[in-house]
């Protein structure tokens, strides 16, 4: 009777087995066409609730007095009057750079088009931090293009699929770019790193020049041919003396902002327009 029980709890492990050696011996392409049929099943739910979030945010606001919304506005429209300069200010020092590079036979640096997009859902943990936003393909989103927002860098595309794609945090251990400190272009290499929960984010700059001290910006660099130039990764901290002396090393406290934010921008490429 033992030895009957015994071979009906083997059974479950043999299939399991069995449908792991069946998995692995299917070709690549097979993997690849289920994990992507997977991830387009998967979407409409994930938006969803994004969408009911949305919805509920509305019906918070309805709560509001006519009073509150009135103070709302008003304050609005002096951000817009704000931005207005800002953007005449930009448009004028834009024109000033092409104006340098036509005179100094320098390449234009990349262009790009921001497309906005609504955080859907959050994969956050010790090994890997990514985010799911609400639009991919169908506005042009494609892997390996840059997220960012009013913070700075927030990571990259590492997947895109229909109408939802997958943001690589720059707090992931598997995120890596070109960087160089705010106050000298020597280019540095940023990593993230392991982040416990509930924790700040932090990642790992390396290949520092010796002559720089700690207190200082990382910012991105478009020796990767990802970012623009001068976008805020973080702050470094500290800096120590890595094992051939030559460069330093340190960490890097990134926005606390990632592991909250509602909305990103990614940066297509205009040569894909």
């Amino acid at each position: 009777m033992t030895s009957h029980k015994s071979g009906h709890s083997f059974k479950p492990f043999v299939v399991l087995g069995i449908f792991l050696l069946v998995w692995w011996g299917l070709p690549p392409v097979f993997h690849s066409f289920t994990k992507v049929t997977f991830a387009e099943i998967q979407a409409p739910f994930a938006t969803l609730h994004s969408h009911i979030k949305d919805f509920q945010f509305y019906l918070e606001l309805q709560l509001h007095s006519k009073k509150e919304l009135i103070e709302t506005c008003r304050d609005l429209s002096r951000l817009n009057a704000y931005h207005s300069l800002q953007k005449q200010e930009n448009k004028s020092t834009q024109t000033e750079i092409e104006a340098l590079e036509l005179l100094l036979h320098l390449p234009p640096n990349p262009g790009f088009r921001y497309e906005v997009a609504r955080v859907c859902f959050r994969d956050i943990s010790a090994w890997w931090q990514q985010l799911i936003i609400r639009k991919g393909q169908n506005y042009g989103i494609m892997p390996g293009q840059a997220v960012v927002f009013g913070g700075g860098v927030v990571g990259k595309i590492a997947e895109s699929y229909a109408t939802t794609a997958v943001v690589e945090l720059v707090t992931s251990p598997n995120f890596r770019c070109s960087a160089h400190f705010e106050s000298d272009n020597s280019p540095v290499i940023y990593q993230g790193l392991i982040n416990k929960p509930f924790s700040s984010p932090t990642g790992y700059v390396t290949n520092a020049p010796n002559k720089i001290t700690a207190g200082i910006h990382l910012v991105s660099s478009r020796l990767g041919g990802i970012f623009p130039d001068g976008l805020i990764i973080g702050f470094v901290n500290q800096l120590q003396p890595e094992a051939d002396g030559l460069f330093q090393s340190g960490t890097v406290s990134l926005d606390p902002r990632l592991f909250e934010i509602q909305e990103v921008a990614v940066l297509i490429p205009s040569e894909l327009e």
